[in-house]
This record gives C-alpha cells, sequence and structure tokens, in this order.
C-alpha cells in the first residue's frame, strides 16, 4: 500500500501552467498558498523598512498595475512596496504581494525594465512555483522515507551509504533543475506578461546585460538554483518573437 502513495499523489495533484500548459505537481490548494503568503509577507514588511524614495515607489505602482491585469488572477490581493535596502533582488509571493528592494531599481532603470522584472516575479506567482517546490519537497521525502525503510533490513553502512547518495542525486539531479526549470519558466511567462501590458519586451535581454555588469561570483550553472545570464539572454531571444506577437497586437 505505501508504494502505491506517490502514485495516488501525482494523480490526484496535477495542475497546468498558464501559456506554457506544462503539468505540474501540486498538493497545496489555492488558498492555503494564497495564505502562507500573506503571513511570509507580513514577515518582510516588519523586518524591512518602506523606501521613502517616492519616484520609485510610483514607478513601481504604475508598472504592477499593467502588469497584474494582464494576470488575470481574481484571487490575488495585490500589494506592490519598494524596500529599503541595497539588495538586487525583488520577489512575489502567492496572492499578489510584491516588494522590489532599492538595490534592483537603478538595474530596471526605466518602466520597461521594471516591467521584466515584475513579469517575472509575477509569473512565478500565477505558476504556483512556490507551492509546486513545496509539494515536490514533500514527494521527494516520501520516497526517500520508502527507500530507508526498504533498506532497512541490510547492511546499515550501505544503507547510509545510498540515503546519502539519494540526498545528493535529489539535490543537483532533481531540485536545482527543477528551479532552474521553474527560473526559465517564470522568464518566458513574464515576457508575455510585460509585451501584453505595452512594454518593449526586447527590454528583458538587455535587463539581464546590466545584471551581468554587476559582476560579484559566480558558481557552476549545474550547481545554482538559476540559469546563468547567458543562458537567460539566449532563451529570451528565443522566445521573443512569441512575446511580439502579443506585443504588437496592442500597438
Amino acid at each position: 500500500m505505501r508504494a502505491l502513495v506517490p502514485f495516488l499523489l501525482l494523480l490526484f495533484a496535477c495542475a497546468t501552467v498558464p501559456y506554457t500548459n506544462r503539468k505540474q505537481f501540486n498538493l497545496l490548494s489555492s488558498k492555503e498558498e494564497i495564505e502562507l503568503g500573506k503571513q511570509a509577507y507580513r514577515d518582510v514588511l516588519r523586518s524591512n523598512s518602506r523606501s521613502k524614495n517616492q519616484a520609485w515607489v510610483e514607478q513601481l505602482q504604475t508598472v504592477g498595475a499593467s502588469i497584474k491585469r494582464q494576470a488575470r488572477a481574481r484571487s490575488f490581493r495585490w500589494e506592490f512596496n519598494v524596500l529599503k535596502g541595497k539588495e538586487v533582488n525583488a520577489f512575489a509571493l502567492p496572492g499578489g504581494k510584491v516588494a522590489f528592494w532599492e538595490g534592483i531599481m537603478p538595474v530596471c532603470n526605466t518602466n520597461a525594465g521594471v516591467a521584466v522584472v515584475m513579469g517575472h516575479e509575477v509569473a512565478h506567482a500565477i505558476a504556483r512555483h512556490g507551492a509546486e517546490r513545496v509539494s515536490q519537497s514533500l514527494g521527494l521525502g516520501i520516497v526517500g522515507e520508502l527507500l530507508s525503510v526498504g533498506l532497512s533490513d541490510g547492511d546499515p553502512q550501505k544503507k547510509e551509504q545510498v540515503m546519502t547518495l539519494y540526498g545528493l542525486g535529489v539535490q543537483v539531479g532533481v531540485m536545482l533543475p527543477w528551479g532552474r526549470s521553474q527560473e526559465s519558466e517564470a522568464d518566458r511567462i513574464g515576457l508575455i506578461l510585460m509585451a501584453k501590458a505595452g512594454y518593449d519586451p526586447k527590454e528583458a535581454p538587455r535587463f539581464w546585460r546590466r545584471m551581468s555588469k554587476k559582476g560579484g561570483g559566480s558558481i557552476p550553472e549545474f550547481l545554482s538554483t538559476h540559469p546563468s545570464h547567458n543562458t537567460r539572454i539566449s532563451n529570451l531571444r528565443k522566445w521573443m518573437p512569441e512575446a511580439r506577437k502579443y506585443y504588437k497586437k496592442r500597438r
């Protein structure tokens, strides 16, 4: 009976990602995911001050309003905040809770640059990537438990070696590629969202070129949750004809 659990989970937990139509494994309901997003956002706002740069705040609100109309997530209660700090980062949590740190605003530079980041982050939210990651971890945990039970009567040292290899294989062979796949999917959906909102998708490769010039150390792509900047730029160029169709319709 235990061996059937992963298969039953896969059978009853399939969802479809908008725009890409990819089937995803998801155990959390939308309501549960949105509630987790609200709690996380409250924690972020408690531990981070909001920016007093009114120009950046208005820019984020303007672009956010345009992108959210295209996201068409009726159950979301949108919020857009700029947070104090030099971090070159941004996020969108389930339920439409969005924040950009001050450090990323100069890299965005224009409304179109903000739309690149906004589209990408909102894409994560509407594609339910957070819930998918939780579900994947739960599913892999069940498989690991079954593997451990199956090895319980054998050599303890061999069991430890197998479980160590399983953990490493899951991280490098499953979780990290999944993370990169989600990032690429968010890039593609984000490109469409910004184009539908009336922002030129050609800004996306330009934004990532600016990001690549920020410097800093890097690790091999296969050990990262994110694609390299060069991979991102190459993919964005590949998806550009698709996005341009949406952009032309709004001209």
